[in-house]
């Protein structure tokens, strides 16, 4: 009848009210940290807060479905400089950069740290070769461990070309990405201030003199 919707466009309404709702969650949450309420992504997404509540019963469920998707957006990114480039600072340098720009390290699951604290125990001493692949066994976390693997990865070579401190971690880099991305100012301020910390941090990260002795 004249008016009415079909099953078709409801489904076509409800993909993009999806959409525009994780597009949001993204930005406020990359903004002001996860403690944001729904009302300010419901208010992002230009939607009621009705709305975010059908497709995400708790807010729980909407941080959990977002850092979920950033995990393993970042677990790809990493991958990807492992491939792309041979040489082992570039490649740690890239992927943190990457990570920062995207906003990143506002949206680093809770978890993350714990399980990146366990790596680090894992890993015992500095004697595996750089490409044995990491002291760190699956425990089912999922994107979270795929993530943590490759940022491993990254670091274990970086440190055997004698680029990165010897005394740095998989931890260091967690704590780069979530120092290194401020949250206030607008967003050009914001991106300038990154920026400059994550240059300071990269500084600090570089092998020293002493380190080749």
């Amino acid at each position: 009848m004249p008016g009415q919707r079909g099953p078709g466009s409801l489904r076509v309404d409800a993909q993009r009210n999806l959409e525009l709702v994780l597009r949001a969650a993204r930005e406020v949450f990359g903004t002001l940290g996860y403690g944001a309420p729904m009302e300010e992504v419901a208010k992002r997404a230009g939607v009621g807060v009705g709305t975010v509540y059908r497709r995400f019963p708790s807010k729980d469920v909407l941080v959990r479905r977002i850092a979920s998707e950033e995990t393993a957006r970042l677990a790809e990114s990493a991958a990807s400089a492992l491939r792309d480039s041979a040489d082992p600072w570039l490649a740690l340098r890239g992927f943190l950069e990457r990570a920062m720009s995207s906003g990143a390290g506002c949206l680093l699951p809770p978890e993350l740290v714990e399980r990146a604290g366990e790596l680090a125990e894992a890993a015992g001493s500095e004697s595996e070769p750089a490409d044995s692949g990491p002291a760190l066994a699956a425990n089912g976390s999922g994107e979270i461990d795929e993530l943590l693997t490759a940022l491993d990865r990254l670091v274990r070579r970086a440190r055997s070309a004698g680029a990165l401190r010897v005394d740095a971690t998989v931890p260091d880099l967690l704590l780069v990405l979530s120092v290194a991305a401020p949250r206030v100012g607008d967003e050009s301020e914001r991106n300038r201030t990154s920026d400059r910390i994550l240059q300071i941090m990269l500084d600090g990260l570089r092998a020293r003199p002493e380190d080749q002795r």
